[in-house]
């Protein structure tokens, strides 16, 4: 697409050349006015000079002494003066040319002696109207040669001005024409370097980036809701044409109700954990973010999980982390979603935790980050597994007789990933596992009362 096709382009183009070529006039005609100032000053202080200069002759020998020195001045000189003397009415010319001369283009300067005698001398401007005349002929080829170069110099700062759009546009009509989320605009600057235009196509990029996400959590959430709730549909299909064939019983169609309700909540749940880490995996999440204690994130969430862990037969304690200083952990985050992932993680931790083991979870500070630790006297997590648990609907071998939904671990990452932090698992087979979030610290700044 050439700016002769494209109306902004070509726009563009004229601007800047009109732009270009105004102030190269403006230049060329000051340049022209100041050189054709110049020399008539030139012409004057000379003129100014010599009738001085001759005044003084005239004055100490006479219209002799006067024509001496003009003579010898004149026999040498490249440019010859009119001089004339004015004696009590009576003109003498000392050295007049007035062949060829026009009389409009002579310029005078006078000086009056002591006894009233009036010495002049004058210049023809023809000489100088010759030079100005090749001035302004140079100049007007300047000038066209100045517009030419508007003219390209347009065209070249148009193309170099709107390839970015055009290879903007061209991915987005791409986008549009294909439906492929895929594709990015090219860009030409390093990392770091770009341009506003570039910067334009930076921002398309990550806009990309962030749809593409969006389509992929889309199509992962419902290809998950479309195989796992078969499961769910069919067992309460099931058990409503159970209740349906049999003869009429009130208790067995109560029974069969509360059923399909409790399996209708576990559908519920399933599919807004799902939703959950859809939005935080694509970057939609609405975060409440506030100070929040991490400390006290972790003491509800211990006091939540205590009397299970205590049912089971399982100790669950806080540790003391070694070198921690004593105060808050602030962090900015959302507290219920936190609060989620510490539940989660202890959750997990109890639930695969035998009798008479024991669950401990740590609170600390490293560098720029606050860490939440769970660690498990499980039987561990198999070395094949260990890289799949954060994968959505995975269950592993141990895990399959227990009963969950295999996403909580899902949603943990999608949280604290969203959060700007990160999670890892360490496991040795029957030795337990190590579950540790990092969130970016956030210190803050206790004024001392007034």
């Amino acid at each position: 697409m050439s700016s002769a096709r494209n109306p902004f382009g070509l726009r563009l183009a004229l601007w800047y050349a009109a732009a270009f070529t105004v102030s190269a006039l403006t230049i060329v005609l000051l340049a022209y006015a100041l050189t054709a100032r110049s020399l008539a000053v030139r012409d004057h202080q000379i003129l100014q000079g010599k009738v001085g200069e001759y005044a003084a002759a005239y004055a100490r020998g006479g219209f002799r002494a006067l024509t001496s020195i003009v003579q010898s001045e004149q026999a040498v000189a490249p440019e010859r003066l009119f001089v004339r003397v004015i004696d009590r009415g009576v003109e003498t010319v000392v050295l007049s040319n007035p062949e060829g001369w026009d009389p409009s283009h002579i310029e005078f300067e006078s000086a009056r002696l002591g006894d009233g005698t009036l010495v002049q001398v004058g210049k023809s401007s023809e000489s100088r109207n010759d030079l100005l005349a090749r001035l302004r002929v140079t100049l007007l080829m300047l000038t066209a040669l100045i517009l030419v170069i508007a003219l390209l110099g347009g065209w070249v700062a148009t193309e170099s001005a709107i390839s970015p759009i055009r290879r903007l546009t061209g991915t987005v009509r791409q986008i549009i024409e294909t439906g492929a989320f895929k594709a990015r605009v090219p860009l030409t600057q390093p990392r770091g370097e770009e341009d506003a235009i570039d910067q334009l196509g930076v921002l398309f990029n990550a806009m990309l980036d962030r749809i593409d996400r969006l389509v992929e959590g889309m199509r992962g959430s419902l290809d998950n809701v479309s195989h796992d709730l078969r499961t769910p549909l069919a067992r309460l299909r099931g058990r409503a044409e159970q209740a349906l064939s049999r003869p009429p019983d009130l208790e067995r169609y109560r029974a069969a109700l509360e059923e399909c309700i409790e399996d209708t909540d576990h559908t519920l749940v399933m599919l807004d954990t799902l939703m959950d880490i859809s939005e935080a995996e694509s970057g939609t999440m609405a975060l409440q973010r506030q100070p929040v204690d991490l400390h006290e994130v972790v003491e509800r969430a211990v006091d939540l999980y205590r009397d299970v862990a205590e049912s089971k037969g399982v100790t669950l304690r806080i540790a003391a982390s070694a070198g921690d200083v004593a105060g808050p952990l602030t962090v900015d985050a959302d507290r219920p979603r936190l609060e989620q992932v510490a539940a989660n993680l202890i959750d997990n931790a109890v639930k695969f935790t035998p009798e008479g083991g024991q669950v401990e979870v740590r609170v600390s500070r490293g560098d720029g980050s606050a860490r939440l630790e769970v660690r498990d006297t499980g039987p561990g997590i198999p070395p094949h597994e260990l890289p799949r648990i954060w994968d959505r609907l995975f269950r592993g071998d141990l895990s399959r007789t227990e009963r969950g939904l295999g996403l909580g671990l899902s949603l943990v990452r999608a949280i604290v990933e969203a959060h700007g932090g990160s999670v890892r698992a360490e496991s040795t087979p029957g030795q337990g596992a190590i579950f540790t979030v990092l969130v970016p610290d956030t210190p803050v700044t206790i004024l001392s009362p007034m």
